[in-house]
């Protein structure tokens, strides 16, 4: 799990820390939870292809869960969506593969 800000300085460290987790362990996803991030930005995006790049030299491949409608959206925007866990089809920034159809909305 992601704390409430992240700022640069913190990458590193957190980086480091999913890579002690994921030495030696067999597995395929690896989940960052940002449910509790009080403010989505560019940094917070960079975190998580950092980690992503960290999960995917340890064999095992990163999503993110948990994320708002803001942090979806810069998601969205710089065409990372596909590292989003698939949410509901109103939520989900990506759009339907072509076969594809969205089930129905949820209440």
């Amino acid at each position: 799990m992601v704390g409430a800000a992240i700022t640069r300085t913190d990458i590193p460290a957190l980086c480091t820390r999913l890579a002690d987790l994921l030495r030696g362990r067999a597995g395929e996803l690896v989940e960052c939870d940002v449910a509790g991030l009080t403010e989505p930005d560019v940094v917070v995006v960079e975190a998580v292809a950092r980690l992503r790049l960290t999960a995917r030299r340890h064999g095992w491949r990163l999503i993110v869960t948990g994320a708002g409608p803001d942090l979806l959206s810069l998601f969205g925007l710089l065409g990372l969506a596909e590292l989003l866990a698939p949410t509901s089809p109103e939520r989900d920034p990506r759009p339907p593969a072509r076969n594809e159809r969205p089930g129905p909305a949820t209440p």
